[in-house]
């Protein structure tokens, strides 16, 4: 049963992908989740979900040179063809440099195919200009089909991501409160098992790069996941905002430290610590976090077994029984397995996304 439709709560239908199953599922016998969950699903059809994220890389990056950044994406964006969702945000990278990232959202693959042959800001990231002087650009595009995504809130009242694209709505849902339950909600999961053809290795690229003052083109392994989880606290009062800083921060930041500091050894390939901002720039009490791994296989093994994740683990499920329903902090993460993404690297540092790990082309 490859596409089925099912009515939510108001009688209105939502649309999914099932398959019938050929590979077992990872959900125990009879499993009940201790708390309740929420997944993202579409009141129309969607074939396809494209993220793509844009960046403006510098050691030295006022607000100055963000803001101008943000508002020239942001004019392409308000095209015919833009996306249905955006966001800004801000991340230092692992060479301190400062990078002031938007990401839109589409579900209509036409429409970014025509976005990206048409708008301003594609012409002004294949500028030559853009090969000089201190600051890199970069662009990471992840195109799935529906299959080959997932998705969970803690709370069906906060949207984010993908989460605010056009006819989507939330649904509650019991795939979850298990290790492997990501794996469970990706549709094609049913009959593929999703495996990279490097294993769980990952590949050393085959040569070094300069990045600065190089066009370089990135295609990433094929099955490589990229997972957006995140964390939004503006809603909390000042008990449960204490624990969000004392408790719930410092074991995420532990994680993500250890992710970043063992890449080789856990098939992170690329991680980066964002915080959401709002047009001025001011910081917003949101934050997510963007890695790469080269397999689901690689995210599964650190987060089932390793003492980082169990920690942040064990911590959300006590405050979700603590608090309940009155839960404050929001909590949620979406995941797209590619078939194919390109990546585009522009006068960036060495070590950008992808750059350490996979083989560059240079198409200056």
């Amino acid at each position: 049963m490859p596409a089925i439709w099912r009515p939510r709560g108001g009688g209105s239908m939502v649309f999914h992908v099932e398959y019938a199953r050929s590979l077992p599922e990872r959900r125990p016998e009879g499993h009940q989740p201790a708390a309740p969950r929420h997944a993202l699903r579409w009141t129309r059809p969607v074939a396809t979900i494209v993220s793509d994220y844009f960046a403006l890389q510098g050691a030295d990056l006022p607000w100055e040179s963000q803001d101008a950044f943000f508002r020239l994406v942001q004019e392409s964006f308000s095209g015919p063809d833009g996306p249905e969702a955006s966001e800004i945000m801000r991340s230092t990278d692992e060479a301190g440099h400062v990078n002031a990232v938007i990401v839109g959202y589409w579900t209509d693959a036409v429409a970014h195919a025509r976005f990206s042959l048409n708008a301003p800001l594609i012409s002004w990231f294949a500028d030559e200009a853009r090969l000089s002087g201190p600051n890199g650009v970069w662009r990471e595009t992840i195109s799935v089909p529906y299959d080959r995504h997932e998705t969970i809130y803690s709370e069906s009242w906060y949207r984010v991501g993908i989460g605010r694209t056009t006819d989507s709505v939330i649904v509650p849902i019991a795939t979850n409160g298990f290790f492997g339950a990501a794996r469970d909600r990706i549709p094609l999961s049913a009959i593929d098992r999703l495996q990279s053809a490097h294993g769980t290795t990952i590949p050393r690229a085959g040569k070094d790069v300069a990045g600065k003052g190089q066009r370089l083109l990135v295609l990433a392994p094929v099955n490589m996941v990229t997972l957006r989880s995140g964390q939004y606290w503006a809603h909390a009062g000042e008990e449960q905002l204490g624990d969000y800083i004392d408790n719930m921060r410092p074991r995420l930041m532990t994680g993500m430290n250890y992710l970043l500091d063992n890449k080789q050894e856990t098939g992170t390939l690329a991680l980066r610590v964002l915080t959401n901002l709002a047009e001025d720039g001011t910081e917003l009490k949101e934050t997510s976090v963007v890695a790469h791994f080269l397999s689901l296989e690689n995210l599964e093994a650190w987060a089932a077994s390793h003492k980082t994740h169990l920690d942040i683990y064990r911590h959300a499920i006590a405050m979700n029984r603590k608090y309940k329903q009155d839960r404050e902090f929001v909590s949620w993460h979406e995941l797209f397995v590619s078939l194919t993404a390109r990546f585009d690297y522009v006068n960036c540092h060495a070590r950008t996304g992808l750059l350490p790990f996979v083989d560059a082309f240079d198409i200056s």
